[in-house]
């Protein structure tokens, strides 16, 4: 762990931690993994040099039982309860979950979560420097799945000294990592709280990803993914790309009920194309701020590893084989309101379980707020989840 206990010294408290950092003790940490440690990936390309960048939580038990692993969506990264460096927002965010008497409680667990393999937040990714040629990836950075991005993290948690872990958790693209973590080291999660996501991508979400992807590779300034050499950014490109898959994060009734038809700073159309309506307006605002936090390349990769996502695949098509003599115990938590990964999805993986005879719980939370619910304030999930949890830690002997 000399790495971690390295970065701490120059990252913590002592130089100038604000107070979300203090609040769930933070740790900003990278770990460098060099040529004698290769990452195999499925696509059968072998990465090294990398690095995974990770923030952690809490403080580790005598005997490492309280871990609680996160997986984050895709967007997001590491800053699941600590101010963004970037963007400055304070508390993280899953600050409504992590946190002193939250459900995933620092006070009680010590609480790891990653900056997936192929993103822009440390983690190497197609915007890092390729040691063979000096320059960025680009597109020569190879393509990753969901996978690969659980294994990097099981090198990393093999790097701490940690064998087992309490929990993994995550939502979207959190929970196909979830998913695989419980299928590939059964042996290793001692419960799994998959949410508001899918054993498969459906084709209409590989549909919304091409549509994203597309309007990336069609900006000029996207240089055929060389755009760090160029000294260029297909900002415009990113940024559709987001407002399309925004509009999939929310429902209509949250979005009715936040803009319905409302123009923007004006008391009717200007009969033009400027954002006469507040949704235009939101939109336009959550495109160009997100090209502030995220590569462009990194989205064209990380939407393509949601996308190959299919855990039955290499179990013939069987999704209950791959939760084979799993003892792992599951919350499985959709919404009611979520189009993007659907209650049904969501039942899938349920029967799935069921079919493997495991320990599984199921809750579909009533709300109108979209897949972006498990980020919000949802009091039904908090109970839920703080309640699993809570039952979990008690079999798995972590008392309160």
């Amino acid at each position: 762990m000399s790495e971690r206990k390295e970065l701490q010294s120059e990252t913590g408290g002592a130089l100038g931690a604000d107070a979300e950092t203090l609040r769930v003790n933070a740790v900003s940490a990278i770990a460098h993994f060099g040529p004698e440690s290769p990452l195999t990936l499925d696509s059968g390309a072998k990465l090294s040099p990398f690095q995974i960048a990770y923030e952690t939580y809490g403080h580790l038990n005598a005997d490492k039982s309280n871990v609680v692993l996160i997986c984050h969506a895709l967007t997001l990264d590491q800053y699941a309860a600590s101010r963004h460096p970037v963007t400055g927002k304070p508390g993280g965010w899953w600050a409504t979950m992590v946190g002193p008497g939250l459900p995933i409680d620092t006070d009680r667990f010590f609480v790891i979560c990653q900056n997936v393999l192929g993103s822009c937040m440390g983690t190497t990714g197609p915007k890092d420097i390729d040691p063979a040629t000096g320059k960025a990836y680009g597109l020569t950075f190879p393509v990753i799945t969901i996978a690969d991005m659980v294994r990097a993290q099981a090198m990393l948690l093999d790097r701490l000294g940690i064998r087992d872990i309490f929990l993994v958790i995550g939502g979207s693209m959190g929970g196909m990592q979830t998913l695989q973590w419980a299928s590939a080291y059964p042996d290793r999660v001692f419960a799994a709280i998959p949410i508001a996501t899918t054993a498969r991508h459906s084709a209409q979400n590989i549909a919304f990803h091409e549509v994203g992807r597309q309007a990336i590779m069609a900006d000029p300034d996207w240089q055929n993914g060389t755009y760090l050499d160029t000294g260029t950014n297909p900002a415009k490109g990113l940024a559709v790309a987001r407002m399309a898959a925004h509009i999939t994060y929310l429902s209509e009734a949250a979005l009715h009920r936040k803009f319905g038809r409302k123009l923007q700073n004006r008391e009717k159309v200007t009969y033009g194309f400027d954002a006469d309506f507040q949704i235009e307006s939101y939109l336009r605002h959550q495109g160009m701020s997100f090209v502030d936090r995220f590569d462009a390349n990194s989205y064209l990769y990380i939407t393509r590893a949601m996308d190959y996502f299919d855990l039955a695949a290499d179990y013939d098509g069987v999704l209950a084989h791959a939760f084979k003599n799993t003892k792992t115990r599951f919350c499985v938590v959709s919404f009611t309101s979520d189009w993007l990964f659907p209650t049904s999805d969501n039942r899938q993986i349920v029967h799935a379980l069921n079919a493997a005879a495991a320990n599984v719980s199921f809750v579909e939370i009533d709300t109108d707020k979209g897949h972006d619910a498990f980020l919000l304030d949802e009091p039904e999930m908090f109970a839920t989840l703080r309640g699993f949890i809570d039952s979990a830690a008690t079999r798995r002997g972590l008392n309160a």
